[in-house]
């Protein structure tokens, strides 16, 4: 009877710490994502454990940390996917995940070492600063292409004498799927809701937070004020966006011949190297010229 009650005990401590992480799990309330954009992949796939971060370490969280990473979602067009606290218990859950990989590696390896695995805590929780950065400037290379397009959609719907709204919804209608659409799309739906016109496209030069937005978005808000031709004025910041796209692009075909200059010094410039000196030897080594008895005396003479 004692044997069987302590073969009960770990079944019982087992059923019990189950109950306990399904009564956590339980507690935290189901989030509203009607009007809510998906998360990311990553997200998605530990969504569980950033909804139990977020309910019990969200509220502690600072109110200058929620400003600075809502604003930082912005500029990566997914304030409507994720919130300052879940992107904090995205990084918690990459912190911990990055340890515990890194820990099960070097177990099977044999090797215990905690400041490689703080090391790897630090990074975890670093990445998904990172993957934002890129995502941002992913989002404005790609706003950086298409503007002029959409520009020249919007002047001919104006110029055929289309209101500027009006404009803006062919644009959106026409236009390939892509991070400018969308914002287009977000501030006709503010304009919709009652927002003054000027009001939602400096929201939306807020957001993208780019030279060219803004300088579009402040030429046709004074346009209108000064009672200005808008054809005139969207033709020529169609026509300098475009300027501005061709610059770039032959700064960074410009900029190619520098970049490749240090791949080709430590990678391709040794390997070629080394081809052509073993050429050589063994063409030395074959004409009698070079003699490998001494040099390999020498190189076994220690042993």
């Amino acid at each position: 009877m004692g044997t069987m009650a302590l073969a009960l005990i770990p079944g019982a401590a087992i059923a019990l710490g189950v109950w306990s992480v399904f009564r956590i799990f339980s507690e935290v309330p189901e989030e509203d994502r009607s009007y809510l954009d998906r998360p990311p992949l990553g997200f998605r796939l530990v969504w569980p454990l950033i909804k139990l971060i977020v309910y019990y370490a969200g509220p502690r969280l600072s109110l200058r940390y929620r400003l600075d990473t809502q604003a930082k979602l912005r500029r990566a067009g997914m304030d409507y996917a994720l919130s300052p606290e879940q992107f904090f218990a995205g990084k918690v859950v990459a912190a911990v995940a990055a340890s515990v990989t890194l820990y099960l590696v070097l177990s099977m390896l044999g090797i215990t070492s905690w400041t490689l695995m703080l090391a790897a805590a630090v990074g975890g929780y670093f990445y998904p600063e990172l993957w934002l950065r890129e995502e941002t400037e992913r989002r404005q290379r790609r706003i950086f292409k298409d503007l002029p397009f959409y520009l020249d959609i919007i002047t001919l719907a104006v110029e055929a004498g289309t209101n500027l709204t009006g404009a803006f919804t062919q644009a959106v209608q026409k236009a390939p799927d892509g991070p400018l659409k969308d914002e287009f799309s977000r501030m006709l739906r503010d304009v919709r809701a009652g927002k003054p016109r000027a009001e939602a496209m400096r929201s939306m030069a807020e957001r993208v937070q780019m030279s060219g937005v803004n300088s579009f978005v402040s030429s046709v808000i004074q346009a209108e004020r000064m009672g200005s031709s808008l054809g005139h004025v969207l033709r020529a910041q169609a026509d300098q966006r475009r300027t501005e796209r061709f610059l770039k692009a032959e700064k960074m075909a410009m900029e190619a011949p520098v970049k490749l200059l240090g791949p080709l010094i430590m990678f391709i410039f040794p390997n070629t190297f080394l081809v052509l000196v073993f050429v050589l030897l063994v063409k030395a080594v074959q004409a009698g010229v070079i003699n490998w008895g001494p040099l390999l005396w020498a190189l076994s003479w220690p042993g």
